[in-house]
């Protein structure tokens, strides 16, 4: 039981247990008052009389705690006097020595010391902006570069501006920008230096070539022509003799790389044009989408050939590609036809033939173009309408396509937006999202011919002419 004495400055700790009956022993009274204890009461033990500090001490620490915590004023007490919350507090502790020792457990939520209790306000926080990703397509996103800000010291000052080029679209199409990939690598190999103790066929591809290609890939994915040129040319510079002088072997490497260029491309062009002009007839209307290279020189060489022919050309945006072959082809004197994709099934009663541009031809004979190439060529086959693939062999892949979701290229949503138009701030707007898709995927099965420098040949022989062309290479 707690003591009956008035409350002291400290918590009187708990009482001793009473000794036997007959020994006339009385317990330690608290400070302030005399103690009653007779002389020949046995003392306590050691371990005891450290077990009564520690609880003394704890209790002091509480009460100090506590007097923080209700930020009252400690008080200095006068003897036989204290204040009555210094002596509740007293009795607190007491009362809790005597349930066992429990002020551990309330000391740890306590305040800490020094600490000052502040009043939380209110949390000013940003609204989280919604995702605007096509979930569908997400494994596609991939931030353009378009600026030289952050390109590594190791680019070369040409290949910044190509990469710049090919991000805004001004160099736009597969073969201009293969093109324009091996003749700005020209220059690279031209201003290259082996440094010492190394050998040009180690460190070239490795420690300057790289640096550029990841750079152009950061502008634009690379295309599959791209692609099949960088591994041709690695194997060259691979096959460059140690023992050879680096003038001679960089001099060795632009020579093949205009070989290639003239060779793959030029050449190609040439026969493919030709051999596509060959199938266009007095009289014919042919149909074409968007903007091809290839096909523009097929369509000038027949019109250059005196042969008398409408051209349609349907068009998309938000590139409006089919523009420019339009207003090239009015310039020398053609009769053409220029309509937005939304009018292709009126047109395509009047079409004799379909000529398509390609981006890549895949391996199991599906052909990857610009999207809506797809759309183009099931019209055509609906209407029972030929459909003509041009496209160079340094096109054809190994991979195969079944669709245009796995492997494609997303560019910017805003490309989509027309000034002052219903999506100007679509990206305000709640659950909308906008997604831009570069190609397609089309069936080979809406595929008549293609024509190649190889020879005109079915869709399934695509494998076999891409592996004819990597023999030939190696």
């Amino acid at each position: 039981m707690p003591s009956s004495d008035p409350p002291t400055a400290e918590p009187a700790p708990q009482q001793a247990p009473a000794p036997a009956q007959g020994k006339g022993n009385t317990v330690k009274q608290p400070k302030g008052k005399e103690p009653a204890a007779t002389t020949d009461g046995p003392k306590l033990s050691g371990a005891e009389l450290k077990k009564r500090a520690k609880e003394e001490k704890a209790a002091r620490r509480a009460e100090a705690l506590l007097a923080k915590g209700a930020a009252a004023p400690v008080v200095a007490p006068t003897p036989g006097q204290q204040p009555k919350a210094e002596g509740q507090k007293g009795a607190k502790g007491q009362r809790q020595h005597q349930r066992g020792g429990s002020t551990a457990v309330e000391l740890r939520n306590l305040p800490v010391r020094g600490a000052q209790k502040v009043a939380p306000g209110p949390i000013a926080t940003e609204p989280k902006k919604e995702d605007k990703t096509v979930e569908f397509f997400r494994h596609l996103y991939k931030t353009r570069t378009t600026s030289i800000a952050g390109a590594s010291k190791d680019v070369h000052p040409v290949v910044l501006a190509l990469g710049l080029q090919m991000s805004n679209y001004t160099i736009c199409g597969s073969c201009a920008r293969l093109v324009a990939t091996l003749q700005a690598f020209k220059r690279v190999i031209e201003s290259y230096t082996t440094p010492p103790q190394n050998s040009l066929s180690r460190h070239l591809t490795s420690h300057v070539l790289s640096p550029q290609i990841e750079y152009l890939s950061s502008c634009r994915p690379l295309s599959i022509s791209m692609g099949n040129a960088i591994r041709w040319l690695k194997l060259e510079v691979s096959k460059v003799d140690v023992s050879v002088p680096d003038a001679e072997a960089k001099k060795g490497l632009c020579d093949a790389i205009d070989v290639f260029i003239r060779e793959r491309v030029t050449f190609a062009d040439q026969v493919i044009a030709r051999s596509a002009a060959d199938k266009i007839k007095n009289g014919d209307v042919i149909m074409t989408y968007a903007k091809s290279s290839i096909v523009q020189r097929a369509l000038v060489t027949a019109h250059e050939e005196g042969k008398k022919f409408r051209v349609i050309i349907v068009d998309s945006r938000p590139l409006h590609e089919g523009k420019h072959l339009a207003a090239a082809l009015v310039k020398i004197g053609m009769d053409v036809k220029y309509c937005l994709i939304n009018g292709l099934n009126h047109n395509i009663q009047d079409v004799t033939k379909v000529l398509l541009g390609a981006h890549a031809m895949m391996s199991n004979g599906r052909l990857f173009s610009r999207i809506g190439t797809a759309l183009v060529a099931m019209e055509a086959n609906e209407a029972d309408k030929p459909v003509i693939v041009l496209c160079e062999t340094i096109k054809f892949t190994e991979r195969v396509a079944l669709d245009s979701i796995v492997h494609n290229e997303i560019a910017p949503a805003d490309e989509l937006v027309i000034p002052g138009g219903p999506l100007e701030n679509w990206g305000d707007i709640k659950k909308l999202q906008l997604c831009n898709p570069m190609y397609d995927v089309t069936p080979a099965d809406y595929i008549q011919m293609i024509v190649t420098e190889s020879g005109n040949v079915p869709p399934t022989s695509v494998p076999v002419l891409h592996r004819l062309g990597n023999e030939s290479q190696g």
